[in-house]
């Protein structure tokens, strides 16, 4: 009987815990807050597509070298008897300046044999003259059947002429034999070589020095396929800025003068020219620009209207990530028109305020929801500010 009220009892103490227990469990389960729904959109940064025109800059890079070179030779023989300070490798001169000068006595008696024999046929112009003119005079007097050419001194007269125009032309070689004893500068150069001193006896017509055009410089440069369709539809007379780039950056301002004409064989490119005034900077302060320095040139090209300026960081395989009207990623297809330093230039797929995605999740996806950064703030339409 004990037995059965002890097994009892237990039983309802157990059975009053357990019910105790699930009291409590629902008591503190009550307590707790619901958990807020967890929003596991990725969060991405947008902006404003705007079309824009945009002027296209060429660049290439070629070598200065002179307009011209000059080998210098002596006109007339004879022993060098000065020469210019200047007139050394690496001297600059300028146009006009005495280079060397060649012993000329036999030249000023030359000169002085010419004259005296100018005048000697002058005098029997005069003196042939005159007998005409008597001739003339006295054939008045006379039957025309009798004056003939002969009687009025015509053949001595025109044999006198000749002889003056004769000598003169030996006096205009002569003196020109003295002025070529002085030997000048053509032009403003540079001095590449010289091959005579003092004393040495040169002969006429064997080069002597060798010197460079330093009043103008050429860039002959090439013109890249891509950037060909660019090119401006009258090349000549278009500024460019010729920047060299070494230890100290030179920038200089030239001009586009000409197209070579032709397409080179081994690269398929075509080739411009541009032109430097004075790049020896002898009539201005403007920097020197050596001969043989490799060089940058840029020029405007081409003005492409209506195309978008996008970084090349959010192209892939020709495609821009962009959001819809439900805030969903979708790639569309875009034709990149020209590439540029760290931009892509784009003229089909994209429409003025199409909202581009600037910083992408780790694996985009079409149709993927995404939460905008800034959602509340103005999107700043993509343009020259946007990108400088």
């Amino acid at each position: 009987m004990n037995s059965t009220i002890k097994k009892t009892g237990l039983a309802l103490i157990i059975i009053a815990v357990g019910v105790g227990g699930m009291l409590g469990i629902k008591a503190s389960a009550e307590d707790k807050p619901e958990k807020e729904k967890v929003d596991t959109r990725p969060s991405v940064s947008i902006q404003k597509a705007e079309a824009i025109d945009y002027d296209v800059v060429i660049k290439s890079n070629g070598e200065v070298r002179p307009f011209e070179t000059t080998a210098l030779s002596a006109q007339v023989s004879g022993e060098v008897i000065s020469w210019h300070a200047n007139f050394v490798e690496g001297g600059l001169v300028k146009r006009g300046d005495v280079l060397f000068t060649i012993e000329a006595d036999q030249y000023d008696a030359a000169v002085l044999q010419a004259e005296s024999e100018v005048s000697r046929a002058q005098a029997t112009l005069i003196e042939e003259q005159a007998r005409a003119n008597v001739a003339k005079r006295e054939a008045k007097n006379l039957p025309k059947s009798s004056v003939t050419d002969l009687y009025l001194r015509k053949p001595q007269l025109l044999s006198a002429q000749a002889s003056l125009k004769s000598a003169q032309s030996r006096l205009k070689l002569a003196n020109r034999d003295l002025n070529n004893t002085v030997i000048t500068a053509p032009y403003d150069a540079l001095v590449i070589s010289r091959d005579v001193g003092v004393g040495q006896f040169v002969n006429k017509g064997v080069q002597v020095a060798r010197v460079n055009n330093i009043e103008k410089a050429e860039i002959i440069f090439p013109i890249a396929g891509f950037d060909a369709p660019f090119l401006p539809h009258d090349i000549a007379n278009t500024a460019a800025t010729i920047v060299s780039r070494g230890l100290d950056k030179t920038v200089r301002q030239g001009l586009i003068v000409r197209d070579l004409g032709r397409v080179d064989q081994a690269t398929r490119m075509t080739h411009l020219v541009v032109q430097i005034d004075d790049p020896y900077s002898l009539k201005s302060n403007a920097p020197k620009i050596k001969f043989g320095t490799y060089v940058e040139i840029n020029f405007n090209g081409k003005t492409i209207t209506n195309v978008f300026k996008v970084a090349q960081s959010l192209i892939n395989k020709r495609s821009i990530w962009l959001l819809d009207a439900n805030d969903e990623m979708v790639a569309k297809p875009v034709n990149v028109i020209r590439e540029e330093g760290e931009y892509f230039y784009i003229n089909e797929g994209l429409n003025t305020d199409d909202r581009m995605v600037m910083t992408l999740p780790e694996y985009p996806q079409n149709g993927m929801k995404v939460k905008i950064i800034g959602a509340d703030e103005p999107l700043v339409a993509i343009n020259k500010e946007a990108y400088p």
